[in-house]
């Protein structure tokens, strides 16, 4: 029986080793091995990332530097097809469009995109004549310059020159013989004060202008106006002289047209005969007529 039991194999014991591992050891160890796989790992990801912005990078850059060359090599191109050709003018009566070429001062081939239309409006609006101007870009090749001309409103007299003012008492030009003869006349601006174009004189010069035109519905022909004194306006209609303060013209004169219509003999005021009729309508509620042989 001896021979079918198994013989116990005999341990050779040796002095006992400590194999008890601290676990914070342990812990120690997993995170060393962690942090030298986390590292091997993480270095591949930081160079595909720096690899990814290099070529973002790269990109712009090309992108940039091919429309650089695009926009170098089309400009000439570009500048060609936008070339200015046609120059068209709206408004002029008493202008010439060479005068408005001159002020626009277009160099030849100046493309369309390269024209400032504020410069072209300030040139244009610094004539005497030009009231207001509009300049607009019409593609491809077309240059639009709408006007508004001033209209003249008076002829003015400083005793040592004759000018043309418009309506709102601005200097146009000397006065030539073709100007119109039907403007009013006014007298007594002071000069200096109409060159500079001081708010006194401009003020004379528009209540002129407003008295002729007041006095022009009822009598007709050429009408003069002395303004040099505001409190004492004189408008000269043939012999007959209307005297008219400056504040409420247009209430005097329809004093005066209502007292006409009523007095016969205020039919004889007409603006002709030999007799000089003074009509003074500076008082308030009255109209006093002074008869002159």
């Amino acid at each position: 029986m001896r021979l079918f039991r198994q013989r116990r194999r005999s341990v050779q014991q040796g002095p006992r080793k400590n194999q008890w591992k601290c676990p914070r050891a342990a812990d120690g160890e997993n995170r060393t091995v962690e942090a030298k796989r986390t590292g091997m790992t993480a270095k591949p990801a930081v160079l595909a990332r720096l690899t990814r912005w290099a070529g973002a990078v790269v990109g712009v850059a090309l992108i940039g530097w091919t429309i650089a060359m695009i926009v170098q090599h089309a400009g000439p191109f570009l500048d060609r097809l936008l070339e200015i050709k046609d120059v068209t003018v709206e408004g002029l009566r008493r202008i010439d469009r060479r005068e408005i070429i001159d002020l626009v001062k277009l160099d030849p081939r100046t493309p369309l995109h390269r024209v400032s239309t504020v410069d072209i409006k300030g040139r244009l609006e610094s004539h005497p004549w030009i009231k207001r101007a509009t300049v607009e870009r019409v593609p491809l090749n077309e240059l639009r310059i709408a006007v508004v001309e001033r209209v003249p409103g008076a002829v003015v007299s400083t005793g040592k020159e004759t000018v043309l003012v418009d309506e709102e008492g601005r200097v146009l030009k000397p006065l030539s013989q073709n100007d119109e003869e039907s403007l009013p006349f006014l007298s007594g601006v002071d000069r200096k004060g109409l060159l500079r174009g001081d708010e006194d004189a401009r003020r004379a010069i528009l209540s002129g202008i407003e008295l002729a035109k007041i006095v022009r519905q009822t009598y007709e022909g050429p009408v003069r106006v002395n303004v040099a004194d505001p409190a004492n306006l004189i408008v000269s209609v043939g012999s007959t002289r209307f005297h008219f303060d400056e504040e409420g013209v247009g209430g005097q004169w329809d004093r005066f047209r209502q007292v006409k219509q009523a007095v016969r003999e205020f039919d004889a005021i007409d603006g002709g005969g030999d007799d000089v009729n003074d009509v003074d309508l500076r008082y308030e509620n009255r109209v006093v007529v002074r008869e002159r042989g």
